[in-house]
């Protein structure tokens, strides 16, 4: 006597399952995809700017800074340089500028930038470092509006001062360098600074030159007002 066959339920409930899951991880891995690619590289670069600027402001070593950025005539922020990476066009030299009104005092926004130069990864001395450019006449802010800006040849650079105090003669171009948590006195001549174009047109959608976002502001991103907003809060 032959016995009874399996019962092909358990069967038909695995492969169900089975079908179900991988419906599943589908449908997460396509919203996963659709998530990354409307966060774009510049949005990031803006989201890293405005925490870098809070914790960079927020050291007791960056006083002069604080006293002093609502004089600035824009500011030019680096999250992360990467030593021996300092090409232009390469992820390591990214940075975005934001200039000031001088009739109303208000912030634009931003403009993306390169940052390049060989012998800066020597002067540093670090792997990673934040950087932040304090330019500080109208000569600096015209520099950038050109297709690129050597720093210390087409304007004047010099380290921006620790703490409250300053000496010196003051330069087109204050800058501000961590590395390994600390700050170091870089003055950053020879490296050259050239805005990121398409990048501008990708975060506004068409495409805009530091001009239009700088002096004739005909383009917004919401995305950057925290940042527009962080700049503007920071007082004596």
């Amino acid at each position: 006597m032959r016995g009874k066959p399996a019962s092909t339920a358990p069967r038909k409930k695995f492969f169900v399952w089975t079908i179900f899951l991988m419906l599943l991880s589908s449908l997460i891995l396509i919203q996963g995809g659709w998530a990354a690619e409307n966060y774009s590289r510049p949005e990031a670069l803006v989201d890293k700017a405005t925490i870098m600027l809070k914790e960079i402001l927020s050291d007791p070593n960056m006083g002069w800074a604080r006293c002093h950025l609502q004089q600035a005539q824009a500011v030019i922020i680096f999250p992360s340089v990467i030593k021996g990476a300092f090409l232009i066009g390469g992820e390591g030299g990214s940075g975005v500028a934001l200039a000031r009104d001088k009739e109303t005092g208000e912030w634009s926004y931003p403009a993306f930038y390169t940052m390049g130069s060989v012998s800066l990864g020597l002067q540093i001395g670090g792997k990673v470092s934040e950087i932040l450019l304090m330019v500080m006449t109208q000569r600096g802010l015209d520099a950038l509006m050109s297709t690129s800006v050597k720093l210390g040849g087409d304007v004047g650079i010099a380290a921006g001062p620790v703490g409250t105090g300053f000496q010196g003669k003051l330069r087109d171009i204050l800058s501000f360098v961590k590395s390994k948590g600390a700050f170091a006195g870089v003055s950053m001549e020879g490296a050259v600074i050239a805005p990121r174009n398409e990048w501008n047109r990708r975060y506004y959608g068409k495409p805009v030159t530091p001009s239009d976002i700088f002096i004739r502001r005909i383009v917004k991103n919401s995305q950057a007002d925290k940042l527009r907003d962080q700049i503007a809060r920071i007082k004596r």
